[in-house]
Parts: structure tokens; sequence; C-alpha cells
């Protein structure tokens, strides 16, 4: 076995090993070459090579999304690191467990003028779970930062980071080990985790006629489907569900915006929860957040082993565990109530879908039209991942097969990297993947196609409506050279030629007969990764979508 002959470079892979860490993602450089080496000479780690750090920060992100499990990203010195960031950020808010390990110049060489250094400790400091400053010199000390590191990306579920300063020569090897490893076990306190007091929330439950499950970002098979059963039997709870909450009943509401958007005061009012449970991430409506604000409810549970954002400013109670062990504590000690809560919104939710499939039946091709088309074709037992922006925001409106996993960035929202986590989530898992885009996402994230690990069947479906389509929805639209330059980000860009440069198969469609025709042969080719390019009306999406929420009275 061929080893780096930099002891600090042996003591992190070797503690990574100890603790399953095998997933390395490397970008190349020379500073962190005794990494480099040590982790792809040892046939126990799967290292990827992904020359674009911030591209390589989300293909690592997409992997640990679907693993659950920590994965490391290795990177050289200076201005390499901060391209990490904007996943780092991501993984934080989303929960993502990564281990960012990167390449320093000794202390010495910081801040004289030396190439290649910045100040790399604590860089991550406002996202970081954890920062694991090292020592040239191996020690305990270093061993117990490595460890705490590893373990809390794990436990507490987001990203950490590990800096370690290595001073030349760097690619020199050896054919032993010569550091012996402290390895530490760690001491999960959430598993001891319990609900005190949950007589009297069962109550103020039982006495509650209006309760209501708001379900943000969440893994699939998170809930059990007797958990599922059980709110969905309750005439006095009514469960709203996004996309990205993989929760999935015919009375539950998955099209959020669709239902509430319309309503009057009185309506709202009616409408307002005494209870209100949420558990899963980020909630991308921005109607139920306005909602729940204004007409705030008595009491607001959020459910999660770490964390309770007051999203609404209503929190009233944080259960610290998981979603489950909850609601399989708390269920027998409900009663059922006498409620037309749930049978007044779901009047609401037939007339809604009437109106719905009024609406999409008469419109002229568009975004709107093509979510629909989209959405409705895709393959049963396949994986969605959404960008943001806009993509993710029509995929709410149309409803999806329930055996269809769907993902978001959602932790900071951003387009960045998109493209980049979907691939890595296609890598994790063996299922078919679909990627809906927009054209200014895809673009902002080319370098995600820079990848030599992409699967034969990764297809995305891009929609290229010529700029940035979600400043058209928004306040203060005008169209004006100021708007369609600094906000829309007009452009005349196609992706053929990106497609032909890293070998995807391309084809095109700009009008719902082409689409439908396209899609079936999208589906059905399955020799290299693909990309369907949509072409809409950059002027009329826009009115079709502002259009709709008025007809859905």
């Amino acid at each position: 076995m061929i080893y780096p002959k930099i002891p600090l470079a042996q003591s992190i892979i070797q503690i990574c090993l100890a603790k399953g860490i095998t997933t390395i993602i490397i970008s190349p450089g020379s500073r962190n070459a005794p990494l480099t080496i040590g982790f792809v000479s040892n046939p126990a780690f799967q290292c990827y090579s992904i020359a674009d750090e911030r591209s390589a920060a989300f293909f690592a992100l997409g992997i640990a999304q679907q693993t659950l499990q920590p994965v490391a990203l290795v990177c050289t010195s200076g201005s390499a690191l901060l391209n990490y960031y904007p996943a780092f950020a991501e993984a934080f808010y989303s929960q993502i467990p990564l281990i960012v390990i990167s390449a320093d110049r000794p202390q010495s060489k910081i801040d004289i003028g030396d190439g290649q250094t910045i100040r790399q400790e604590n860089v991550f400091i406002n996202h970081s779970l954890y920062n694991a400053n090292l020592n040239e010199v191996v020690s305990k000390t270093n061993d117990f930062k490595i460890n705490e590191a590893i373990d809390l990306a794990l436990h507490k579920k987001g990203p950490v980071h590990i800096n370690a300063p290595f001073e030349e020569p760097l690619y020199e090897t050896v054919s032993e080990l010569s550091v012996d490893v402290m390895v530490n076990g760690f001491a999960n306190l959430n598993a001891l985790s319990t609900i005190e007091n949950i007589s009297e929330f069962a109550t103020i439950w039982n006495n509650s006629t209006k309760k209501m499950i708001l379900v943000g970002v969440n893994e699939p098979n998170l809930i059990s489907e007797k958990t599922i059963s059980a709110l969905a039997q309750d005439e006095s709870v009514v469960v709203m569900t996004e996309t990205t909450s993989n929760v999935n009943h015919p009375s539950f509401i998955n099209n959020i915006d669709t239902i509430i958007t319309p309503f009057t005061h009185e309506e709202f009012e009616d409408f307002r929860p005494e209870v209100l449970v949420t558990f899963g991430g980020m909630i991308v409506s921005k109607r139920i957040k306005a909602f729940l604000r204004k007409y705030k409810p008595k009491h607001h549970w959020h459910i999660d082993t770490l964390r309770a954002y007051d999203t609404f400013s209503a929190l009233t109670k944080h259960f610290e565990v998981n979603p489950n062990t909850f609601f399989e504590v708390f269920l027998p000690l409900t009663e059922m109530v006498e409620s037309d809560y749930f049978e007044k919104l779901e009047a609401v939710k037939l007339l809604r879908k009437q109106k719905h499939e009024n609406y999409l039946a008469k419109i002229e091709f568009s975004d709107f039209k093509v979510f629909e088309k989209v959405i409705q074709s895709l393959p049963k037992n396949s994986q969605l991942q959404i960008s943001n922006s806009s993509a993710i925001r029509y995929a709410q409106l149309i409803a999806i097969d329930p055996s269809v996993e769907v993902y978001c960035n959602r932790g900071t929202s951003g387009i960045d990297g998109s493209t980049s986590t979907a691939i890595g989530a296609a890598v994790a898992n063996k299922k078919q993947t679909f990627f809906i885009t927009g054209d200014i996402g895809f673009l902002y994230d080319s370098n995600a196609l820079w990848n030599n690990y992409i699967p034969k069947n990764f297809k995305i479906i891009l929609i290229n409506n010529g700029g940035g389509g979600i400043f058209r929805i928004l306040p203060g639209h005008e169209e004006t050279p100021i708007f369609n330059t600094f906000f829309e980000t007009s452009h005349g860009l196609t992706a053929e030629h990106l497609a032909k440069m890293y070998g995807f198969e391309y084809s095109i469609a700009n009008d719902e007969t082409s689409l439908v025709k396209e899609l079936d042969a999208f589906y059905s080719q399955n020799e290299k990764p693909s990309i369907l390019e949509i072409f809409t009306p950059t002027l009329d999406n826009d009115r079709i979508l502002l259009q709709y929420f008025k007809e859905l009275v």
C-alpha cells in the first residue's frame, strides 16, 4: 500500500477510514497532494475527481443527500476553498453531512505575501458545525479534532471544516504508516431524547377542532404508513404537503398555492388553525408562510431532532425527536373530535381541481403547460431533481405520482449548484434521475457537465424562456432595458453546443406537439445522458401564470 509521507495526511486518511468516510471528492491541486495520493491509493475509498470546486461541492452534496452519510471534499489551498462555500451553506441549512478537508500552507506562510495563501482557518465559521484547525505536528489533539468534526457532521447533520497545513515536499510516499491514530466513539444524545409532558399537549390537541400539519422538505419513506393513515382519518386535521415533502395521501393537500391563493380575508380567518404542527425542512410556498404569519395559530409545534426555525413567529414548542417517534407516542393519546375543518377544505380542493383542469386545458404553450406535460409523464419510481426559482414553484402546482421521489436545494434556495447536485444524486441513487431546470440556473452551473461520472440514463429537461422568468411574476416588473438586463438577464443562448461538447444527446421542443413527441424519445434513450431543451414564449409565461390564480375562484 502507498501512503503519503507526511504524518498529518496519514492521520486524516486513517481516521476517515476508521469512521466509514469512504466517498471522497477531490479537486486537483498541489498542496492537497498528500491527501490525494493517500485517498486514491487505498481501494477502500471511492474517489471522484471534479475540477471545478463549486461544482464538486454540490456534487458531493447530491451524493450525501441520497446516502445520508458524510461525503468528504478535498481541495488545495487558496481560493479553491472559498468555492465550496455555496454548497457548504446549503448543507448547513438543509442538514446534509459534508466534510471539507482543505490543504493549507503552514501558518508561518500566511499573510507574508506568499502565493496561493488566504486565511483559511475558520473561513466557514458562520455555517460550520465544527472547525478543526490542525497543527502540522501529529498529536492526540489533532486526532481529537478530526474525530469530533466527522462525528458532528454525521450526528448533527451538517457541514464541518478540517484545515490541514502541509509543508513541502508534498509528493513523497512511503510503504508503511508512521502514525498510530486515536479513534473516538460519539455519544449521540439525540438517541436519548424523550417527549416530556406529552399528555398536556395531547389535551390541547383533543380540545382543538382545527389542526394543520404542514410538511416541508423531507426524505422519502420517513413517515410510516400508520401515521399517514391516522392523520388522514381525522376530520379535524388538514395535512398540507409540498412537492419536496415526499409525503403522500389522496386526502392531503399537495398544491398549497392553488388552494389558498384566492382566499378572502374571511376565508383565511376561517382557515386559521388552532394548532399547527410542522416537520421537515424549508417551505417553498410564500403564500402559506404569509398566511400563517398574519393569521397565527394559537400553538405551533415543530418536530425535529436538531432545529426549530420560528418561521411564522408563532413557535410554542420544539419536540426534539424524529417525526415518527413523536407520532407513535402522541397519536395513541389523541381523540377524534367533531369538526368540519377537513370537510370544508376538501370542498375547496375539489372546486380548485376542476378550475385547475379547465384552465390548463385552454392555455397556449407556455412554462405552465410544459410543467403539466413533463411532470405528468415522468416514469414511475424515478427520482426528480428540481432547480430553484421558477422551476420549483411551477412544480408545486402540478400533481406528481407518489412513486416519484422529489428533491430540491431549498436550504439557501440558490440556483448556483442545482445541476451539480442532481448529478451527484444520480450517481448515488441508481434510480432513473430526471432534472428539471430553467435556463439561467442551467447556464450558471454549466460546469456541472464537466464530470466523467454522469450516468448514461441521467436526463435534463431544460426550460428556456430566455431569462430569469421568476422576476416577471414578482412585484415591480416593467418591460424596460433595466429590467431585461439587470433582473431578468435576457439572453439568446441555448444548450446545443454545451451538449455536443460534453457528449449529451440533445433535442428540442417549441410547441405542445413537438414536446409530446420528443418526450417519448427522450424517455426511451439511455445510451448516454440527454438534454431536452424546451423553448417557451418569454412574454406570455407570466401572464398565463398570474391569470391562473384569478380563474381558480
